[in-house]
């Protein structure tokens, strides 16, 4: 599929567009030659960051935001060709100790953005960023789209809910929706401030700060990690190809890796660093899924899509972004 043809011109918005992922997103857009627009909140600790788009920031409008606003939804959705639907709250912990505020975000906020679509913009096609928190504790690896959803934490049911709006309002309502179902992300971009958006980039901090890295249990449980620009051409196809309206895929990567293998190449890449195991808080034991890896069967099959970034690569790119620009994301 060549993605210039079909992005070439097109009028895009991308939720949650200063932050990590959306970023990216846009990052790509515009080199294809998209007309973007970047909606962000800007609420403390969730990631939205200007410098994310400090090389591209001529080249965007950005408009300071809520997804909430049901009044300034109906207003940018207005024109568009293709949405990318990525504002949210994603820490797990955070969920849990306020899961209304993960309530309104994932949830609520997710429906007000559809009617937006439905009432002022029903031919955009919109892709959902979905969670691997959605299976909850696997009961088979690698884990497909058919395992059954059952989520540990307030986190995972409202992203369970949030897609399966997106679902409906494409079945019922013929607006065209799909979700790709995230695994741990990774790469340049990502929120450092805190540890509670995910242990991928806390680990990184503190390989390239040349700190301590604390594993929860032996650190045996595997993982399986995706780099962002794999993830963004996922976003991209998703999005062009018509047959996935309605549709769900997970994104994974191959081999999966323990934690303790994860640390150890980032340690031996960045040239510090150390590693202690630590026994897991009450808190985040009640909500660890053990180990995780996803099957990516399905979106191969149908759109090509498979991660092609290893993770050596991966973690090399992404520790040389930070040792450089660590103090914007601080």
């Amino acid at each position: 599929m060549n993605l210039t043809e079909v992005f070439a011109g097109a009028d895009v918005l991308v939720t949650g567009g200063l932050g990590f992922i959306g970023s990216n997103v846009a990052r790509r857009l515009v080199h294809l030659g998209a007309r973007v627009t970047l909606v962000d909140s800007m609420i403390p600790d969730y990631g939205g960051n200007l410098f994310n788009v400090h090389d591209i920031r001529d080249d965007v409008t950005v408009n300071i935001a809520d997804v909430r606003d049901r009044a300034a939804m109906d207003r940018l959705v207005q024109g568009r060709d293709y949405l990318f639907n990525l504002a949210g709250q994603v820490s797990h912990i955070d969920s849990m100790l306020d899961p209304f505020t993960d309530l309104d975000i994932n949830c609520r906020s997710q429906l007000s953005i559809l009617e937006s679509c439905r009432h002022n913009n029903l031919n955009v096609k919109v892709v959902f960023a979905g969670s691997r928190q959605q299976y909850g504790r696997p009961r088979y690896l690698p884990v497909d789209e058919s395992h059954p959803i059952h989520p540990v934490d307030v986190n995972g049911i409202n992203k369970v809910a949030g897609e399966w709006y997106h679902i409906l309002y494409s079945n019922v309502y013929g607006l065209r929706a799909a979700s790709l179902r995230l695994t741990n992300t990774y790469g340049p971009g990502q929120l450092m401030r805190h540890n509670r958006q995910g242990f991928v980039a806390w680990f990184v901090r503190k390989a390239v700060e040349g700190g301590e890295i604390q594993i929860f249990g032996d650190g045996t449980q595997l993982r399986d990690l995706n780099y962002v620009d794999d993830v963004v051409e996922a976003f991209l196809l998703a999005a062009a190809a018509e047959k996935t309206s309605g549709q769900i895929y997970n994104l994974a990567a191959t081999p999966p890796v323990s934690l303790n293998e994860l640390a150890a190449l980032m340690i031996e890449i960045s040239g510090k660093g150390s590693i202690r195991h630590v026994p897991f808080p009450p808190d985040k034991r009640r909500i660890d899924i053990g180990s995780y890896f996803g099957s990516s069967d399905k979106i191969r099959a149908e759109l090509g899509w498979q991660a092609r970034t290893d993770i050596r690569s991966g973690l090399e790119r992404t520790i040389r972004y930070y040792s450089e620009h660590l103090r914007h994301y601080l």
